[in-house]
């Protein structure tokens, strides 16, 4: 006997149709799976055996092959037991068989229960793609497979009630979404922070251009609280933004059982011990890294110097195109890495250089070496460097609450607007993304700006990155004053930014 169950599989962000065939015939009893599987995919047999007799259905005792097609793609993952279990109880008649229009995927306890799998929101994407109208999935992945509009989705919990439905039995509903409010409430607020208006300026021009920043400063001065507050002051993700986001979140296995779509700005920060697979990605079949985990967030840094230079290294090329390509001897995945990188270091290895009290102990060798832990060409594409001084008592002890988080919004927020329509219709979607011609077309400098711009760029010998950097900086602090071209004091500015440009800095 022979039937077949469509179902899906999933390759980086790339979800696919696989069709599940199965075959039973005379023979010594013998159960094989072809079409690529990995160990994963192998091992369904046995999951697939234990769950029919323990869900009271019958196993075929005979020779039985399940091929999955198409047969040169490579299969990973539990995702095929429930389509393979359908198709041999479609090939024992225990079952109907099934009609063109629906598929199937789930991993199987030995029980029968059906399990969570990753990557159902690829799936989902691709099964409409293809013309799937009903899709029967697990119940803890039915919310982010109900993101797709256009799919019928049905949440399933055990192979026997699936069975059920599908012989008539008990009907299983489909998935209604539920609408959630965006929850801004869940970020730390800015109110919290005392002090540092320097550095919450630098904060909101890089929220408001999408720019990457580095602050620099003693311990204990609040680089690290001030980075946490930063994806409250990001405008919200559009519905494309969160879709991809939740996908990446989906593959990695990172989306809590249950959870639809993200709403939330992804904010990560990895130790400075993680590897350079743990913060681009990789494996042998490639998983999203760090970086992919903060797409369309932030990726915060802290203790910038103290990370593997070759981990550091790896971001380059993601920071400026915004994708990172992961090769390996088995595949090669493309993973999207928008991300707004906040970092954060101390300015020497004991931490008090420039201290207004506490005393430096470190020589200038010793700053140095520790300075050059941080290569040029990376510094080159951050395009902030902010000093975060120690707080004074007086701000600390204020009773008055700092400005709060909704009120920096608004102004990120306006920025953002001007910049959507100015960049309408192009790739870029904020200042930190304008490509080189877009960067001349919407940088229109005052004379006086020509001028300061022009003396910066011999004086502290700015790179060609450095000089586009400036000017977009530059940009973004125009557009929060709503200014339509770029005058001096807007160059002036975002100068005082770049720090790190010059051989020492004041502290």
């Amino acid at each position: 006997m022979f039937a077949k169950i469509q179902s899906l599989g999933v390759f980086a962000l790339n979800g696919f149709l696989v069709t599940v065939e199965a075959d039973t015939s005379g023979g010594l009893p013998r159960f094989d799976i072809v079409g690529l599987p990995d160990n994963a995919v192998k091992e369904a047999g046995d999951r697939v055996r234990s769950a029919l007799k323990n869900s009271g259905f019958t196993y075929p005792v005979s020779r039985i092959t399940v091929n999955l097609a198409p047969a040169d793609t490579r299969k990973t993952g539990p995702v095929y037991d429930l389509p393979i279990l359908l198709a041999l109880l479609a090939t024992t008649g225990q079952i109907p068989a099934q009609p063109a229009g629906r598929a199937y995927l789930g991993e199987l306890s030995l029980d029968g229960e059906i399990r969570p799998v990753a990557g159902a929101l690829a799936m989902a994407i691709a099964a409409r793609k293809n013309g799937i109208k009903e899709l029967f999935c697990p119940a803890a992945n039915a919310a982010e497979a109900a993101v797709v509009e256009g799919l019928s989705v049905y949440p399933c919990r055990s192979a026997a009630q699936v069975a059920a439905h599908l012989r008539g039995e008990r009907e299983i509903g489909v998935y209604l979404p539920e609408e959630k409010d965006e929850e801004f409430d869940a970020y730390p607020d800015f109110s919290d922070v005392r002090g540092q208006y320097e550095a919450r300026r630098a904060l909101e021009i890089a929220a408001a251009g999408g720019h990457n920043v580095l602050m620099i400063g003693p311990p204990g001065t609040g680089k690290s609280m001030l980075a946490k507050r930063m994806p409250g002051i990001l405008p919200p993700m559009t519905r494309a933004e969160a879709i991809e986001t939740t996908s990446v979140y989906s593959v990695a296995g990172k989306l809590p059982a249950g959870s639809g779509l993200m709403r939330k700005r992804p904010f990560r920060s990895p130790h400075h011990s993680v590897s350079t697979a743990g913060l681009a990605g990789g494996g042998s079949v490639p998983h999203p890294g760090e970086i992919s985990l903060a797409h369309n967030g932030v990726l915060f840094l802290d203790e910038l110097p103290e990370f593997r230079r070759d981990a550091l290294e790896v971001l380059r090329q993601p920071l400026e195109d915004g994708v990172i390509t992961l090769s390996r001897a088995q595949a090669s995945a493309a993973y999207p890495c928008r991300v707004m990188l906040v970092a954060a270091m101390n300015p020497c290895p004991c931490g008090y250089f420039g201290h207004p009290v506490k005393r430096c102990s470190c020589t200038p060798s010793v700053m140095e070496r520790y300075l050059q832990r941080v290569s040029g060409p990376l510094l080159d594409r951050i395009d902030l460097h902010v000093e975060v001084q120690p707080v004074e008592y007086e701000a600390l002890s204020a009773s008055e609450e700092g400005e709060p988080t909704a009120e920096i919004l608004k102004r990120v927020a306006k920025a953002r607007e001007i910049q959507q329509a100015r960049y309408a219709g192009t790739q870029a979607a904020c200042n930190a993304q304008l490509s080189g011609a877009q960067l001349r077309e919407a940088c229109v400098c005052t004379p006086q700006a020509q001028t300061l711009l022009k003396g910066a760029f011999e004086r502290l010998g700015l790179s060609a990155r450095g000089y586009d950097r400036v000017l977009k900086v530059s940009r973004t602090i125009a557009d929060l004053e709503g200014s339509e071209v770029i005058g001096g004091e807007h160059i002036a500015e975002a100068l005082q930014y770049r720090n790190l440009d010059r051989k020492y800095w004041n502290g």
